[in-house]
């Protein structure tokens, strides 16, 4: 029970990375909020993971209902202790046929929705001199990556925000830490051609795609006591992949 009675919010927490997250964290009995735009989803989910879960339709671009939803978690469990930046999205292109209108939809979401939710979250947390903040950054925006311009410089970002707030934050009691995932095997790999994947797989020294419980279980080591004096880091969960 390394996050009993702690409250967290993950965001794009309907599937994926996120759903497998808010199973792990509720076992290891916190409350959660699924927090994303997938109310079909969503809503399910968190019904079926019982009274300790609820779904909060949000968009983490926009700024007023990112606010709502760490005010939902407050309304609905008392506190918040634990905020999981994981929403992201893609819309990939190379350089010359990106348009300004898929550089900022990525941007948006994966960088901008970040800095709203935290910004926040980390006030409600700063009130109480304790807190957890992970980002959701990836390899990419460790290495980069053909095609995707747009997703390298948000996750990046993600990276050099995760820095500045650890400083920031630190004396409010607040960790603030990355994770960047690998390939992971989920709904954002479907595009992928089955030949890059065998050549990703055979890059990868442990010979496989990670899963979602791979990342779940990093982020939450990083939100539970043990990580207690990390902070600023940049954790990369990737398989031990030569990229």
């Amino acid at each position: 029970m390394k996050l009993d009675n702690k409250t967290a919010i993950i965001t794009g927490g309907a599937s994926g990375i996120g759903l497998e997250s808010a199973k792990l964290f509720i076992s290891e009995g916190a409350n959660v909020i699924i927090a994303d735009l997938n109310e079909s989803d969503g809503k399910p989910a968190a019904e079926a993971l019982g009274s300790r879960c609820r779904f909060v339709k949000t968009d983490v671009s926009d700024k007023s209902s990112a606010y709502f939803c760490v005010m939902e978690a407050l309304k609905r469990f008392g506190s918040l202790e634990i905020l999981v930046n994981n929403a992201g999205i893609t819309s990939d292109a190379s350089l010359h046929k990106m348009s300004s209108e898929q550089f900022e939809k990525v941007i948006d979401v994966n960088l901008k929705g970040v800095f709203f939710m935290t910004k926040y979250a980390a006030a409600q947390m700063a009130e109480n001199n304790y807190g957890r903040i992970i980002n959701t950054s990836s390899i990419v925006g460790l290495y980069g990556n053909f095609g995707q311009t747009n997703y390298a410089a948000s996750k990046s970002g993600v990276i050099g925000m995760t820095k500045t707030w650890a400083r920031e934050l630190g004396r409010k009691g607040i960790t603030v830490n990355a994770v960047a995932p690998g390939f992971i095997d989920t709904g954002m790999l479907n595009t992928v051609p089955a030949n890059i994947l065998d050549n990703i797989k055979q890059r990868t020294p442990l010979g496989r795609l990670g899963s979602p419980a791979d990342i779940a279980k990093a982020y939450l080591f990083l939100a539970s006591d043990d990580a207690a004096f990390i902070t600023g880091i940049t954790l990369s969960v990737d398989g031990g992949l030569v990229w």
